[in-house]
């Protein structure tokens, strides 16, 4: 993130979002005032908030990719959430605090992962020592330890090997050791104990485990799997590596970038915006307004991993906005989204670069799917061209749903190669698609409008 300008990030949002620049340089700017804050004087730092943007614009051209996209770019916790669903379930709906507790959980899933990856080295040394012990002596069992021994301070006594048995012993783990590491013994099975996972209870919208409710006070269980060694390898690295990361130390790192990183996009806005002093639907839209006002305004949310403040989080806003306005939005809330910003709705030129230019651009992402079943795709730009037209005008004779639009022009256009191909009757083949093929296969409202009829 440090070394991320404005100017950078708006050039690694081009390689996955067609247009929209003034949006992305929006967010560029936010994202960088977050590393400009941290750099700033400590007593300065602490009047220093995030400036909250709106995003003004149809469905399917880019709002929630863009919010994405960044997020992923600087590995900050992200969390979207539909504002609708806080006014499905009885006056309010579900409690709004919940978005912070779910990026919470966002965030220590991150912190987790990371420490992970960094004690996998270690972690696989030792859960190959454990396998080569357990290869070794398959039928060897550990007894359970008795409580009293604990109390009163006993030692489990241990066998004591002769310098010859020792020696023995460690040849042969050597052996097995070079076979495992070779791939030799990944035909064998072995019973290995693994810890089964704890019931859990649905708690307002979220899933909660029991262990997680008793505090670690009941006993954790475990079964016995009948797995092979490439699999019993992989689940003792995992324990391992569950041992080697510290939770205390994960749980406040993720809170601390929670709390200074996080990205919160709040879609649907417009959806609870009304009229205000309004009644029926109305007053629940505006309770929904003055419930999210806390948590974007500053607050503490608490969370069973401690109280997570909310006043350096960049939330971001989007909407349509076709029927509300954004005036319709109570003051309050409008005055903590003083960044508006207008995305424009996708042209044919915008399709066709859609098409083309992204890393992940809908002919690549075909290409590489077929090409699973040895069917080589190639698209001619007679074929993006009618695609493209297609698209464009199904959106204007129909419900606008932006690039949303291309997905479904695909599906139809490659349905039958899709469903045949894999086929073991089908060899191997290459397929261009030009705009002939194009329009032969499209059909219902993908199809384009033959405008000669209407001429006289």
């Amino acid at each position: 993130m440090a070394e991320l300008t404005p100017r950078e990030i708006v050039r690694e949002l081009d390689r996955y979002i067609i247009g929209q620049d003034e949006a992305k340089k929006m967010v560029a700017i936010a994202l960088r005032n977050r590393y400009r804050r941290a750099h700033v004087d400590e007593k300065m730092r602490e009047e220093i908030s995030p400036k909250n943007i709106l995003m003004i614009g149809p469905t399917g051209v880019g709002k929630t990719e863009i919010a994405r996209r960044l997020a992923k770019l600087v590995g900050a916790p992200f969390i979207k959430v539909e504002a609708t669903k806080f006014t499905e379930v009885g006056y309010v709906g579900r409690d709004v605090e919940s978005i912070i507790r779910d990026l919470v959980e966002n965030s220590i899933r991150m912190v987790r992962d990371n420490s992970l990856k960094d004690v996998q080295p270690r972690a696989q040394v030792l859960a190959d020592e454990r396998l080569v012990n357990m290869l070794l002596h398959p039928n060897e069992k550990k007894s359970a330890p008795n409580p009293l021994d604990f109390l009163l301070g006993k030692k489990a006594e241990e066998k004591a090997l002769t310098t010859e048995e020792a020696a023995s012993q460690n040849s042969e783990k050597d052996a097995l050791r070079q076979q495992l590491l070779r791939g030799e013994l990944d035909d064998r099975e072995i019973d290995i104990e693994v810890e089964e996972d704890m019931p859990s209870l649905e708690v307002g919208g979220s899933s909660i485990s029991i262990g997680d409710m008793m505090g670690g006070m009941m006993p954790k269980r475990t079964k016995v799997r009948h797995v092979k060694v490439p699999e019993a390898r992989r689940i003792l690295t995992q324990q391992e590596s569950e041992k080697l990361i510290d939770m205390d130390a994960i749980e406040d790192e993720a809170i601390r970038r929670a709390e200074n990183d996080g990205i919160v996009f709040i879609d649907e806005i417009d959806k609870i915006a009304g009229n205000q002093g309004a009644h029926g639907p109305d007053v629940s839209r505006e309770g929904v307004q003055r419930d999210i006002l806390p948590i974007v305004e500053g607050s503490v949310v608490n969370t069973k991993y401690g109280p997570v403040k909310t006043d350096y989080m960049l939330f971001i806003g989007a909407g349509a906005f076709h029927v509300a306005k954004v005036s319709d939005l109570i003051p309050e809330l409008q005055g903590r989204f003083p960044v508006h910003v207008e995305l424009k709705s996708l042209t044919r030129e915008d399709f066709k670069r859609i098409m083309t230019e992204p890393d992940n651009a809908l002919t690549r992402q075909y290409y590489a799917l077929l090409a699973v079943d040895h069917v080589m795709l190639t698209f001619e730009d007679s074929a993006i061209e009618e695609i493209a037209a297609a698209a464009c005008e199904a959106n204007e004779n129909g419900e606008d749903i932006g690039a949303r639009r291309l997905h479904a022009v695909f599906e139809q256009l490659l349905e039958d190669i899709s469903f045949n191909a894999g086929d073991p009757d089908m060899p191997p083949f290459e397929l261009k698609i030009d705009g002939e093929y194009v329009r032969a296969h499209l059909s219902g409202e993908n199809a384009r409008t033959d405008m000669h009829r209407y001429i006289l």
